[in-house]
């Protein structure tokens, strides 16, 4: 509980307005995406300033009071969810783009930016920043570096580690450090930019960004590969990659998730097939010509029934956002929507598409699989209702074996997501012991006091390794 007199202090930094402890402003910050995840805040906290936060970081650090940043709630790892109490700390006020630097191909926001609105911002300027998660139209950026979100275009383009070149952060003693800048080459030192990327709120908190932008694609061109066969459209991700082509984006659904998409967006996709690819190549009209046509042949040799290409942009727009969608067209079904991601080296796509079929059988669970298939992320996706236990059951025990395949495929249990709560027990399979040691000397020599996002990524228990028989 936070005692009248902190209360009065935090007030004195932020002003009445921006200190918030009802019981409906604690509620509306006591979970996020993720679902069957909530925990009451004391208090909401909405500083204007990074000097704000560092006194607000301060304060809790000297009275040990655990520290939520929150974007706008949609990571699907419960990394937002205040489990210890204590302030979520918001950004609605510290959401500007403070410059847009074409000399330097920079961009620098504030946390709270929304994603799509600074992509349209250095759009208009003919620049590209190519990270898109599917959440864009309402994720912020200071979230996405949090999270190292991926999106559609990670595959050619990489995720938002790739484009982090300098950071403003407020450490848990208050302190207020820039790392990096607007540099092509820079080696001094730790890779403190690096290192918090990615950390989910658990050592800083970031109040400014210095982003990299590359040149708008020339043109860009989009397909879609139907199949009867789920294993041949996972071996032609594969394909592709191994003649030498790497797309923009390259996306796998199954039929399941077809029939949802198609009932939700309405645009003539087919939903009598077993899968589809949706690729895309951008850049030179020459390249994306040549490519295209490649990879039009490789999906016709590996058993594709037919190849579409879509004639215009707004048919090519209508096709990404029908992608982007799966997962509000998935929670239409049921009352909970539990999706998940697991990524593998793309050449075993295949064999960890089989693997999610195998078990949802296995368990009596309806699967929907859909993801990133060209750089191996998959998000194999369970409509259910938390109210029904006995399936929950199976739904959490189909989840770890999916889990423990792609492990055994040489892969990780997150590949965009993130650790959060959700995660935790799971994290020793993929860094064993010694990784989870060397991770907790980190955070301990940042946040002593663990008042940063306490309860994510470190869980209290391991979950116990399943073994599946194959």
């Amino acid at each position: 509980m936070i005692s009248k007199s902190l209360k009065d202090q935090f007030i004195q930094i932020v002003g009445a307005d921006n200190y918030r402890d009802s019981a409906a402003e604690k509620l509306v910050y006591s979970y996020d995406a993720t679902p069957n995840f909530q925990s009451m805040p004391d208090a909401v906290i909405v500083p204007r300033n990074a000097e704000e936060v560092s006194k607000i970081v301060k304060l809790c650090n000297e009275n040990r009071i655990p520290l939520v940043p929150r974007g706008s709630g949609t990571n699907l790892c419960a990394g937002t969810c205040p489990t210890e109490g204590g302030i979520v700390l918001l950004f609605t006020h510290m959401n500007q783009i403070l410059e847009i630097d074409e000399e330097n191909l920079t961009v620098t926001v504030q946390p709270g930016v929304v994603t799509l609105d600074m992509i349209h911002a250095v759009e208009a300027k003919g620049l590209f920043y190519p990270p898109d998660p599917s959440s864009m139209k309402i994720s912020t950026i200071g979230g996405n570096i949090n999270e190292n979100s991926g999106g559609l275009r990670g595959l050619k383009y990489g995720v938002t580690r790739d484009y982090v070149l300098a950071l403003e952060a407020v450490l848990p003693n208050g302190d207020i450090i820039r790392t990096g800048g607007k540099l092509a080459k820079d080696v001094a030192g730790y890779d403190l930019t690096r290192l918090f990327v990615g950390s989910e709120g658990t050592l800083c908190v970031i109040t400014e960004a210095t982003l990299k932008l590359v040149p708008m694609p020339e043109t860009k061109k989009t397909m879609l590969a139907l199949y009867q066969d789920i294993e041949a459209a996972a071996k032609t991700v594969s394909k592709i990659i191994s003649n030498q082509i790497i797309p923009a984006t390259l996306e796998f659904l199954d039929q399941p998730t077809l029939e949802v998409v198609e009932d939700f967006a309405k645009i003539g996709l087919p939903t009598d097939v077993k899968a589809v690819l949706l690729i895309e190549q951008d850049g030179p009209l020459e390249v994306v010509e040549r490519d295209m046509r490649k990879i039009q042949g490789i999906c016709l040799q590996e058993q594709a029934v037919s190849v579409q290409v879509a004639e215009t942009e707004i048919e090519a727009e209508a096709l990404r956002t029908a992608r982007r969608s799966a997962l509000s067209a998935l929670a239409r079904l049921k009352p909970t929507t539990i999706l998940e991601d697991a990524t593998v080296p793309r050449s075993e796509i295949a064999k960890m598409v089989k693997a999610i079929n195998e078990i949802a059988v296995r368990h009596n669970v309806k699967i929907c699989t859909f993801g990133h298939a060209g750089d191996g992320n998959l998000h194999p996706t369970v409509p259910t209702d938390a109210r029904d236990h006995e399936e929950m059951e199976r739904v959490e025990a189909a989840f770890e074996e999916i889990f423990a395949a792609a492990i055994d495929l040489g892969g990780t249990i997150t590949g965009e997501h993130g650790v959060g709560v959700m995660k935790a027990p799971y994290l020793e399979w993929k860094l064993g012991a010694e990784g989870i040691a060397a991770m907790k000397i980190v955070k301990q020599a940042f946040d002593p006091n663990n008042i940063m996002n306490p309860g994510k990524v470190f869980a209290k228990e391991s979950r116990k390794r399943v073994v599946i028989s194959r």
